[in-house]
C-alpha cells in the first residue's frame, strides 16, 4: 500500500484540477498595475528560486562524497513538491482569510481560485496577485530545504518527504500567516520581519536543532567536505538570488528595494571578513568555508532588519551575526547536538540576532511604515520589546511543533537510515545512485 499511496495523492490532484479549473475572472475597478514593479517582481521571483539550488551545492559540498547526491536532492525535491502544494492550498493557508490570526482559510485561494483578471495583494497593488503568490512559494520552498543540513547523511529520503510536506502545513504557513498577512497576530502586534527572519530562517533553525536532537549522532560524525567548490559556487548562487529575497520583498521597484539591496550586501560582506579575522584572533587560518559560512550568515540576519535599517547598521549587523555565529558553532562542536551543517547556529541564531537587532536599529525614516517608533538604539523601547516577544513566542512554535511533527513522521515511516544505510552511503542506500 505505501507504494501506491504517493502516485494516489497525484492522481487525486489530478482530478482537482479538472473541478476546479480556476478560470474565473476577479476584477476591480481601477487596476493599479505598473510595469516596472511586475518585471522587478518576477525577476525577482527567480532569483529567489535560484537559492534553493543554491543551498543544494552549499550543503552538497559540505557532507561526505557518498552522501552528495542525496543531500542535493533534499533541496531540489522542495522545489516540486511544495510548488504543488502551494498550487492548490498551501497559498491559502499563508494568506487565505485569516482565522484567529494564525493560519489563512484554505478555500479562500484554493486550486489559485481568484487569481485572473486585476486581483491583488492588499499590501501589494501595483502587482497581479499571481505573480505575488509565485513570489512567496519561494520562501515556502527554501525554508524546509534550509532544516535539510541538520540531518543529513542519515534521514531516510521518503520519511524526508513526510516531513517537509507536515513543515510546510503545520510551521512554516501559521508562521507566515501570522507574520506577513494584515490580519496576522504578530502582524498586528507591530513586529518588523522584513524578509522572513522568524519565518524563513528561525523557523528551520529551531526545526534543525529539534531535527538533530530527535535522530541523534551519526555513526561516523566526523569528515571531510566532498567540494569545498560546490560550497563556492553556492555561496555565490546564494548572495545573487538574496537580493530577490530582500529587495524583492519592498514588493515594488521603489526606494525602499534599493535599501533592502544595499543593506543586504554590505551586512554580507561585513559578517564574511569578520568571520575571516575572528578566526586569525582564535589562531585558525582564514579558510574558503569559514569565508562562504560568514557570507551566509550576514545574509540570515539581515534578513528581517533589511527594510528597515540604515547600511551603517547592516555593517553592524553582519559583524555583530559572525562572531555570535561563530562562537555557537563553536559551542555546538563541544556538545552531543550533531548537527551535521550548523544550521541552528548559522540559520537560526542569525535570524534571532537578525530579529534582536532590528528592534535595535530599525527607524522611521529608514521605512516610514514602522508602526512602533524606532529602534533601542534611538532611546525607544517598544519595538524592541514588541521583537523579543516575538522571538520568544516564535522559537517555542518552531522547535516544538518541529518535534512533534518528527515524531509523527517517525510513527508514519521511520526516519533514521539503518547503520549498514549510513556506512554505503545515502546516495547509494536511498537513490541508487554516486558521484
Amino acid at each position: 500500500m505505501k507504494r501506491y499511496f504517493p502516485f494516489l495523492l497525484i492522481l487525486i490532484a489530478l482530478v482537482l484540477t479538472f473541478i476546479y479549473p480556476s478560470v474565473e475572472l476577479n476584477t476591480t475597478e481601477k487596476s493599479q498595475f505598473n510595469g516596472a514593479d511586475i518585471a522587478w517582481m518576477l525577476m525577482s521571483t527567480a532569483l529567489v528560486l535560484i537559492m534553493t539550488p543554491g543551498l543544494a551545492f552549499f550543503y552538497g559540498g559540505m557532507v561526505n562524497k557518498k552522501n552528495v547526491i542525496s543531500t542535493m536532492l533534499q533541496s531540489i525535491v522542495c522545489m516540486v513538491i511544495i510548488t504543488v502544494i502551494w498550487g492548490i492550498f498551501g497559498f491559502s493557508l499563508a494568506f487565505g482569510e485569516s482565522i484567529g490570526g494564525v493560519i489563512g482559510n484554505p478555500s479562500t485561494f484554493f486550486m489559485m481560485k481568484g487569481m485572473l483578471g486585476t486581483a491583488t495583494w492588499p499590501m501589494a497593488p501595483t502587482i497581479p496577485l499571481l505573480l505575488f503568490a509565485m513570489y512567496q512559494l519561494k520562501f515556502a520552498i527554501i525554508t524546509p530545504a534550509l532544516i535539510t543540513g541538520a540531518f543529513a547523511e542519515r534521514i531516510r529520503f521518503n520519511s524526508y518527504i513526510i516531513f517537509l510536506i507536515l513543515f510546510s502545513i503545520f510551521i512554516f504557513s501559521p508562521l507566515a500567516h501570522s507574520t506577513w498577512h494584515p490580519d496576522g497576530i504578530l502582524a498586528k502586534m507591530g513586529v518588523l520581519d522584513f524578509a522572513g527572519g522568524t519565518v524563513v530562517h528561525m523557523s528551520a533553525g529551531w526545526a534543525a536543532l529539534a531535527s538533530a536532537i530527535y535522530l541523534k549522532r551519526r555513526n561516523e560524525a566526523t569528515h571531510s567536505p566532498a567540494r569545498i567548490t560546490y560550497v563556492i559556487i553556492g555561496t555565490g548562487l546564494l548572495w545573487f538570488g538574496w537580493f530577490g529575497f530582500n529587495a524583492g520583498s519592498a514588493l515594488g521597484a521603489n526606494a525602499l528595494a534599493v535599501s533592502a539591496l544595499a543593506t543586504s550586501t554590505t551586512a554580507s560582506a561585513a559578517a564574511g571578513i569578520t568571520w575571516i579575522f575572528f578566526d586569525m584572533l582564535r589562531k585558525r587560518k582564514p579558510s574558503a568555508m569559514g569565508t562562504c559560512i560568514g557570507a551566509v550568515v550576514g545574509l540570515v540576519a539581515i534578513t528581517p532588519a533589511a527594510g528597515f535599517v540604515s547600511v551603517p547598521h547592516s555593517l553592524a549587523i553582519g559583524i555583530i551575526s559572525a562572531v555570535v555565529s561563530n562562537l555557537v558553532v563553536e559551542w555546538r562542536t563541544r556538545t552531543s547536538i550533531d548537527d551535521t551543517l550548523d544550521v541552528f547556529p548559522c540559520h537560526g541564531v542569525g535570524g534571532m540576532v537578525g530579529m534582536v537587532l532590528t528592534g535595535v536599529f530599525a527607524h522611521q525614516n529608514v521605512n516610514p511604515g514602522i508602526a512602533n517608533g524606532n529602534g533601542l538604539f534611538f532611546g525607544e523601547t517598544k519595538l524592541f520589546m514588541i521583537q523579543m516577544v516575538a522571538l520568544v513566542g516564535t522559537s517555542i512554535f518552531a522547535f516544538f511543533g518541529s518535534l512533534l511533527l518528527l515524531k509523527v513522521t517517525d510513527l508514519i515511516s521511520p526516519l533514521r537510515v539503518s547503520m549498514e544505510e549510513e556506512i554505503v552511503g545515502l546516495d547509494v542506500s536511498q537513490h541508487g545512485e554516486k558521484l
